[in-house]
């Protein structure tokens, strides 16, 4: 019988090269489950916290569009006090004007003439 040249000569007491495969096998094969079991559990980790992320930035988005909502209100009835006022005022001026023209009729007619002719000046220039 010949001999394998790759073969070495067995000692007493260590570990066969199959023995040895079998035991990187075994230690392989416990190394890809911890690791997948650590995958998993990092996994689980960053799922848990995208999770916390989202809540908080729904809860941030809330908040803001309430306040927003709020200050909108706000500003809303704001503006229609303003225009309220505005209308109050403008009704005010029309009827101060009214009995201007109508308690100096002359003085009215001679002013918008006048007026007129300026602004036709102004114009063709």
């Amino acid at each position: 019988m010949t001999e394998n040249p790759f073969s070495t000569p067995q000692t007493a007491g260590a570990p066969s090269v199959s023995d040895a495969v079998s035991e990187l096998r075994h230690a392989a094969g416990d190394f890809a489950s911890a690791t997948g079991a650590e995958a998993t559990k990092i996994k689980h980790r960053a799922v848990e916290t995208a999770q916390s992320l989202k809540a908080n930035a729904t809860e941030k988005a809330d908040h803001f569009k309430a306040v927003a909502t709020e200050k909108a209100q706000h500003a809303k009835e704001s503006a229609q006090h303003q225009w309220d006022e505005t209308r109050v005022k403008a009704r005010e001026i029309q009827v101060t004007a009214e009995d201007y023209i109508r308690q100096n009729p002359t003085k009215a007619v001679l002013g918008a003439l006048g007026i007129g002719f300026l602004i036709g000046l102004i114009a063709r220039n």
